[in-house]
């Protein structure tokens, strides 16, 4: 945690503040920079604990409740309460895990491609093959032999490299519309059913937050 900086943000610079005039000396000249003049914007984590420990000790609590200020409010969760850590550095961005079923999606796609790989390369040997056996039949020279199934196997090679391609961009594109249709799927499992009765009350108040319901009626003639 020595490492670690926490951002200074204003209500915490306001609880730290007073305490330049009420710690130690070791701990005063180390607060000083972050309280005096224009503060950083981050603070050392090793010296907010520091402080929190002083201001659990004895001497601590005294000097603190003789400067009516409450010891409860340099605890670490206070100090930390509505910070940042390590503001200045740059994370890596969060890699949600896979779901079931895009793994078993994946799984398969790797399965197909493989398939495809190994019909693609048997599709070639085999028309190289085929040319060749059908120009020794013509009595052709070797080198032209050589030449015409060696153009065959290139063609084919081609061929199934191209519709290699075409399924892979298909695939690709497919992707981003099964992981939104998940997404929106766990969405809906996650969020909780609504009640669409409407809530009666007797007009007195309910809490924080009160949902009503005005009923319209037709107007007699």
């Amino acid at each position: 945690m020595s490492a670690l900086n926490i951002s200074l943000e204003s209500h915490l610079h306001e609880t730290v503040a007073p305490l330049h005039s009420l710690l130690p000396d070791e701990l005063a000249t180390q607060l000083a920079p972050f309280v005096l003049g224009t503060p950083p914007s981050t603070i050392p984590h090793s010296l907010l604990l520091s402080i929190s420990k002083w201001s659990r000790s004895s001497d601590g609590i005294s000097v603190l409740r003789a400067a009516s200020l409450d010891p409860q409010s340099y605890t670490m969760i206070a100090l930390l309460a509505g910070t940042t850590t390590s503001p200045e550095r740059k994370l890596p961005a969060y890699i949600p895990d896979q779901s079931p079923q895009d793994v078993a999606a994946a799984r398969k796609a790797e399965r197909k491609a493989i398939t495809t790989l190994v019909n693609a390369l048997l599709s070639v040997f085999g028309s190289g093959f085929a040319a060749w056996w059908a120009a020794d039949k013509t009595g052709w020279k070797y080198e032209w032999r050589v030449l015409f199934a060696l153009g065959v196997a290139i063609v084919v090679a081609v061929a199934e490299a191209g519709l290699f391609l075409i399924w892979e961009s298909r695939h690709s594109k497919k992707l981003p519309k099964r992981k939104l249709e998940h997404s929106s799927k766990k969405r809906e499992q996650l969020q909780p059913p609504i009640d669409p009765s409407p809530v009666e009350h007797d007009g007195a108040y309910t809490g924080l937050r009160q949902r009503t319901q005005v009923l319209l009626h037709p107007t007699e003639s």
